[in-house]
């Protein structure tokens, strides 16, 4: 099974809607340290999705979940299914505040990651989440000051949020270089 038909059976995306989206699956880079080549990201994931993952958890309820949007300046393309490109851990962010890190992702000509990207992040690599090491999603608010993140706790994945101003040292803010789809 190659790493494009492993996503979108973890996503459980009909062949159609998948199947476009191979080849540009297949141009995308190696990944570096740090970086993941692709993510196939399906918008609106339950939050079914994350619990089949090693009992990860989430602090929000469906209501809360769908209130996440993109912020401005973040074009997610209105697909059933899309690809984000070059996706970057956010190494070079742990210990910065959200807020500060979106003019620097911009700098690098990079969009930060959405909710939905996150999910799709930790479906498909759930691995990228240990201790001392989790994930924000800068490319999403809910209408307030919450930036969504992913770390270990209790030994499990958990969803939840940090304030837009609060750096970490331990959570890096997650981008990609382009969407396709």
């Amino acid at each position: 099974m190659t790493e494009f038909d492993r996503q979108a059976a973890a996503l459980g995306l009909p062949a159609a809607v998948a199947e476009p989206l191979r080849e540009p699956a297949s141009l995308a880079e190696p990944g570096a340290p740090g970086r993941i080549p692709f993510l196939l990201v399906a918008p609106a994931p339950p939050l079914e999705a994350l619990a089949r993952i090693d009992g990860a958890f989430a602090v929000m309820d469906a209501d809360d979940l769908a209130r996440w949007a993109p912020v401005a300046g973040v074009r997610v393309p209105a697909a059933p299914a899309y690809l984000a490109l070059d996706v970057d851990l956010g190494d070079a962010t742990r210990g910065v505040t959200p807020d500060d890190a979106l003019p620097l992702l911009a700098a690098d000509e990079r969009s930060p990651l959405t909710l939905d990207e996150g999910i799709a992040l930790v479906t498909h690599h759930p691995e990228v989440i240990a201790r001392n090491r989790g994930v924000q999603f800068p490319g999403s608010r809910c209408g307030d000051r919450r930036v969504a993140a992913i770390w270990l706790s209790e030994r499990r994945r958990k969803l939840g949020w940090c304030w837009a101003g609060n750096p970490h040292t331990w959570l890096g803010m997650a981008s990609c270089a382009a969407r396709w789809g």
